[in-house]
């Protein structure tokens, strides 16, 4: 393979990559990929190294040795997005398409359509209403109250994602809101009691699949990107108690 083909070819396989780390996909998964395609493409040496910051490939064909690198600046979750890259390395590893195809359905995964916003407000209200019952909430206006702040969490939450907010004050700051909002339905008379809608509304912001990623990692002897996970899902679980914690300051608490 001619160095510039080795050059697109590990452009797209970075675009990949760098997709599904940013999608939430395993490490392992990740690494294991890079290598059966380069695999595939006739690499006779893949060296990977990825964490959920960063992603390292060296690859050596017919004595040309090529490296390239990728910053990974943002994690979401989009399961849909990871089955269409497996999709994608399988297709690769089976059929070795041309370059050229393969940054087509590149394009084509990013252009894919994401669920519209006021769905997405619609279960931040349905899952807020939903834990507020199953955690033991009755109260009716109470479970009116859970579900629409949840769905205020839920626009709140993409507002502060246009603007590329960090995802620690994302959290603080719906969090806070939740809070504050149960706390004045309490001080109103609205609520007899704060806590089932507070939890209905958490719920919504505890970072689960990303410290149950954390665990894949460290199993599967990713001890970096393992680490970092739980490191930053529990730095996100202390921001949404940082925000309780100043809401139930302010107004008071539940007293």
């Amino acid at each position: 393979m001619e160095k510039t083909e080795i050059n697109r070819l590990l452009t797209c396989i970075l675009e990949i990559l760098e997709m599904m780390v940013e999608s939430g996909a395993e490490i392992y998964r990740v690494e294991e990929s890079a290598v059966r395609v380069c695999k595939a493409y006739g690499m006779e040496r893949v060296d990977i190294y990825a964490t959920t910051s960063n992603i390292i490939i060296s690859v050596e064909d017919g004595g040309t040795i090529k490296s390239h690198t990728r910053r990974v600046k943002q994690i979401n979750t989009d399961i849909e997005r990871v089955h269409r890259l497996n999709e994608l390395v399988r297709n690769m590893t089976t059929n070795t398409p041309s370059i050229s195809e393969i940054a087509e359905e590149i394009k084509e995964i990013k252009a894919a359509p994401v669920y519209s916003a006021p769905l997405i407000f619609s279960f931040y209200g349905i899952i807020a209403g939903a834990f507020y019952l199953f955690f033991g909430g009755r109260d009716i206006t109470e479970l009116i109250i859970s579900t629409v702040t949840g769905v205020l969490v839920g626009v709140i939450s993409r507002l502060l994602g246009k603007i590329n907010a960090n995802r620690l004050l994302g959290r603080f700051v719906c969090s806070l809101f939740a809070c504050l909002v149960a706390f004045a339905g309490l001080r109103l008379g609205l609520a007899k009691s704060v806590d089932h809608i507070i939890i209905g509304n958490i719920m919504t912001l505890i970072p689960g699949i990303g410290l149950t990623n954390a665990l894949r990692d460290l199993f599967a002897g990713d001890s970096i990107s393992g680490v970092l996970r739980i490191i930053e899902a529990a730095l996100l679980a202390l921001a949404i108690a940082c925000g309780y914690i100043i809401a139930a300051y302010f107004l008071g608490g539940a007293a």
